[in-house]
């Protein structure tokens, strides 16, 4: 009976000590193992068995500052024995920086990084978040402070891409990757925010205005355009109409002289006189009583009295 009761309690004592030394790491997740105080090994994800006593799991000590519902900073302290491997994101409260024109301001930035050295992570740098936190203060301080207040708006994507540049390399001999900085918010005083409104509204009307000048301009030369494409085409229009009817003059002309060929008259004056009883046709409607002929009239009116005669009803 004492031989099962040492039995029973040597295989409980054996199953506890495995389930001491047994881990199991969840994909994505690293676990740095110490032997007697001193790195032993990293542990990925699977199941792993480890000498108890001996062997022990690194914790980790990570503080960092943590904006709270009211927006308020506070200080998070997480012990942690689990690296996780992913890529996260890390919102900073705002910072006040400096431009080079003076102007205080504050701004909020996003940084993705990711860790891919777990051993450098634990032992170069005693608290990562706090010190990637401190050094992307500075960085950004330092960038901003190389820029004007309009440069800082404008330049984005430069101010990003500059200070990635700048994390990547001091964060790789911690074992970390800084894949993306963003600046989430810019927050100039209020007072150059009323004069960026004043400017903006400055900037729309002028260029309202400088629209409606150019709308009214494109009118005029429009309607210029049309006024001369309209005379034009009147003049044109007059100069045929006077052609045809100078054409037609000739072909009467002709037709005049070809009857008059065998006589005497010439056609010229027979082509006047018929224009002189045109006139005094016009002068008899308008019931003048004086009529007042000149002295070559005798002869033309002679010449149709002539031509009368040679072509009798």
């Amino acid at each position: 009976m004492t031989s099962l009761y040492l039995v029973l309690v040597l295989v409980v004592f054996v199953i506890a000590i495995i389930s001491k030394g047994l881990i199991v790491v969840r994909q994505a997740e690293v676990v740095i193992i110490e032997r007697l105080g001193k790195y032993y090994k990293t542990l990925t994800s699977g199941i792993h068995i480890i000498v108890p006593i001996f062997d022990k799991m690194r914790p980790i000590h990570w503080r960092y500052n943590k904006l709270d519902y009211r927006g308020q900073v506070m200080v998070v302290q997480k012990v942690e024995n689990r690296i996780d491997m992913r890529e996260s994101v890390y919102d900073f409260p705002r910072q006040n920086v400096i431009t080079a024109d003076n102007v205080s301001m504050n701004i909020n930035a996003l940084l993705y990084f990711q860790i891919t050295d777990p051993y450098k992570a634990v032992y170069e740098i005693g608290n990562l978040p706090e010190a990637i936190e401190k050094l992307t203060q500075t960085s950004l301080r330092n960038v901003i402070g190389e820029l004007t207040l309009d440069n800082t708006f404008t330049s984005r994507d430069s101010i990003n891409h500059k200070l990635r540049n700048i994390l990547d390399d001091a964060t790789d001999k911690w074992g970390v990757k800084v894949n993306r900085v963003e600046l989430q918010e810019i927050q100039p005083p209020e007072e150059i925010r009323n004069a960026m409104e004043k400017q903006m509204r400055a900037e729309r009307d002028k260029r309202a205005k400088i629209l409606t000048a150019d709308g009214e301009k494109e009118y005029q030369i429009r309607v210029a355009e049309g006024e001369k494409q309209a005379q034009i085409a009147r003049a044109e229009g007059e100069a045929q109409a006077k052609l045809l009817v100078a054409d037609a003059e000739k072909k009467s002309v002709l037709l005049v002289a070809e009857a008059l060929k065998e006589t005497k008259i010439d056609p010229a004056q027979y082509q006047i006189a018929l224009k002189y009883i045109s006139a005094f046709h016009e002068l008899i409607q308008k019931g003048d009583k004086t009529v007042v002929l000149p002295y070559e009239s005798s002869a033309l009116l002679g010449s149709v009295k002539s031509i009368s005669e040679l072509f009798p009803k």
